[in-house]
């Protein structure tokens, strides 16, 4: 029996929300349109809320296996859904990494046995993201990873990366990559190297060491023709290297995370909370603007939250001590919804593309459509209703975040993968 959404609107071509009823039908969107006939379906109430389709992220952070302590792919995929993600791709530094078809295998069934958000795992490209021997990339392929990275490091040499992209390229496989220069790191510095660590008398991450891996890795994709992406886009620079190569016919695409689109070194508090360290590091006011500037224009392709869970034991260890990231899945809409869209730098319109159609097109999934015959991930969004961040409701095991307290409009409060309720508010 089908199933009929209704009481809900989407966004048209316009942009504007209009009123409608969608039939999901064996996992399908069967029909779209003002009204549908009810007589043997199931129906839906959407309670007034905007339907899109399910949301995807590229970059988050499972933990399973080796991490479980952090999070397991059954939290991470509940965080997913509550926060309207249907489709989310795991990053391979678990332990053991996801360098073997046995890991790939191992964290599909997790997924399938949680029953939540679709998890595509990425592939490592070295060995133990050892950057010393590449994986075999047809049996991970073949195993059903969804990209290549070493994301947590960059791959630092660059023979090695180039003989990478051309293997890659020869599977229509993409290279995804941590951009980090590491000889232009100081051992422990845990901020951008800016105001705010000069104030406190700390060592800085220097843009530069994430811009010129964009800028070698953008030479090397154009000479190997693979698509290379990439991860959590931080710098200035970096926007205007991908912009260059875009200009130039590379195929180079981006991510930036809700964190960078929304903050700056100058907003972290004198007491050097460690829910914001992170890496790449919060940059400076500029940087920032050239990230919202680089979504306007193009130049930054998608969004993804970068969710990297740690316990609070582990963040409590201090500025320099204490590991870099923080969550992201249940808050990435409503943040951006509500410091984004309600202050009008960006329309409704495209702020769901970049969380859908954008990062399905420049990967070549079947997802993040909301179409007749498009696979039934939907997404069920409140607009209207005014709630604060509170950490302690999270699915995730994570609660390392800074943005506690944040009053945001926007929430999710249902989701369904394959036309299945996998989460409903209330």
């Amino acid at each position: 029996m089908g199933t009929i959404l209704g009481n809900g609107n989407i966004l048209n071509q316009a942009g504007e929300l209009i009123p409608v009823e969608i039939l999901v039908e064996e996992g399908q969107i069967k029909a779209i349109g003002e009204a549908i006939a009810r007589e043997e379906y199931e129906w839906i109430d959407c309670k007034g809320g905007m339907v899109s389709a399910g949301l995807i992220d590229v970059h988050v952070h499972l933990r399973e296996p080796g991490f479980e302590h952090k999070e397991t792919i059954e939290t991470g995929a509940k965080a997913a859904v509550k926060g309207g993600f249907t489709t989310i791709s795991c990053m391979p530094n678990t332990r053991p990494s996801i360098d073997s078809v046995e890991t790939v295998k191992y964290i599909l069934d997790k997924a399938r046995e949680a029953g939540m958000a679709r998890v595509i795992p990425y592939g490592a490209i070295t060995i133990r993201q050892l950057g010393k021997e590449l994986t075999d990339f047809a049996g991970l392929k073949e195993a059903g990873i969804f990209a290549l990275t070493d994301d947590g490091v960059g791959v630092q040499a660059t023979g090695m990366m180039k003989t990478a992209m051309k293997a890659a390229a020869e599977l229509g496989i993409s290279i995804v990559a941590h951009c980090e220069d590491e000889d232009l790191l100081i051992p422990g510095a845990a901020l951008h190297d800016g105001v705010v660590a000069a104030r406190h008398g700390l060592p800085g991450i220097p843009s530069e060491s994430e811009s010129i891996h964009v800028g070698r890795d953008i030479l090397l994709a154009e000479q190997t023709g693979v698509h290379y992406h990439v991860c959590h886009i931080s710098a200035k620079e970096s926007v205007r290297l991908v912009r260059d190569g875009k200009r130039a016919g590379v195929n180079v695409t981006c991510e930036v995370t809700p964190h960078h689109l929304l903050l700056c070194d100058e907003d972290i508090p004198d007491n050097l909370d460690t829910n914001w360290k992170m890496n790449p590091p919060l940059r400076s006011r500029e940087d920032r603007a050239a990230l919202i500037a680089g979504l306007k224009d193009g130049t930054i392709d998608m969004i993804a939250t970068d969710h990297a869970p740690h316990t609070a034991e582990e963040k409590a260890n201090g500025i320099n001590r204490a590991p870099f990231g923080i969550v992201g899945l249940e808050t990435a809409f409503p943040l951006l919804y509500t410091h984004l869209v309600q202050t009008g730098e960006l329309t409704l319109k495209t702020l769901v593309e970049l969380l859908t159609i954008k990062p399905a097109a420049a990967f070549g999934l079947p997802y993040g459509r909301l179409e007749v015959g498009a696979p039934a991930d939907l997404t069920v969004i409140d607009l209207e209703t005014e709630k604060t961040i509170d950490p302690t409701t999270f699915a995730s095991k994570g609660i390392n975040t800074p943005f506690t307290g944040w009053a945001c409009k926007g929430w999710p409060i249902m989701t369904l993968v394959d036309g299945k309720i996998v989460h409903q508010e209330g």
